[in-house]
């Protein structure tokens, strides 16, 4: 004898029905609107989401828009300011594939002990992933599609060309991105002239850069550019 099915279990598979719609609706439309990442090997990207985005903020100010950037390859980038960007914001970024579980699982224990969102763990190819096609948001749905960009990215360019992009595409004050803009900005001069301590001064600032200056640091940057520039004795990623 067949059972027939009661209002509410009818009700529930209506939910389920239209839940599972919505979800192939959101799949498919983040399958059409998904980037061309592959595209960026030998293509530099004209803007970003994180500039679109301060363009956005500056004129909801009443202020005029500012997108100061002078795209630099990798071989005019010195081995200096390099070498202190990694030892700054990604140390192993040679060594991992995108995300780096060490760096994650410390981060969760010093965010637990202190009970407040102290360390982040974002990779140099995170980090790129946010600033090319994302917003500042940390709702999970944002950091999924950061995982699954930053996937993408490592399977479809080199780890010289990811790293070329950041330092290129990287904010480095209002309206400011990238090294070059940034050591002309702040020293008057191109980046492949930058000495170690400017180096190291402009890579310690990389976690706040519109709240922080590299030539009037604050004594948590001050500590910053001493560890950065005592690792850099130790470390040379980079020698050209």
């Amino acid at each position: 004898m067949m059972r027939k099915n009661t209002p509410k279990s009818s009700w529930r598979r209506k939910i389920l029905n239209a839940i599972c719609i919505a979800l192939v609706a959101y799949v498919a439309y983040e399958w059409i609107t998904y980037p061309d990442v592959a595209a960026l090997a030998d293509q530099n990207p004209k803007s970003t989401a994180w500039m679109e985005i301060r363009n956005r903020e500056a004129i909801d100010e009443g202020r005029m828009p500012r997108q100061y950037q002078v795209w630099k390859p990798m071989q005019s980038i010195p081995a200096n300011l390099k070498n202190a960007v990694l030892i700054a914001e990604d140390a192993a970024f040679f060594q991992h594939e995108g995300l780096d579980y060490k760096e994650i699982r410390e981060a969760i224990k010093i965010n637990y002990e202190k009970l407040e969102f102290a360390r982040g763990a974002s990779t140099i190819t995170q980090q790129l992933a946010k600033n090319l096609y994302l917003s500042p948001s940390r709702n999970p749905v944002r950091k999924i599609k950061e995982i699954i960009l930053t996937f993408s990215l490592e399977r479809h360019l080199t780890k010289r060309r990811i790293f070329e992009l950041y330092l290129n595409t990287i904010e480095w004050g209002d309206g400011v991105y990238g090294v070059e803009a940034a050591s002309r900005t702040y020293y008057g001069k191109p980046c492949m002239q930058l000495s170690d301590r400017e180096a190291a001064s402009l890579a310690a600032v990389i976690i706040n850069p519109r709240r922080y200056s590299p030539v009037f640091p604050t004594k948590r940057i001050r500590n910053r550019i001493a560890m950065i520039e005592a690792r850099m004795a130790r470390y040379r990623y980079y020698k050209n």
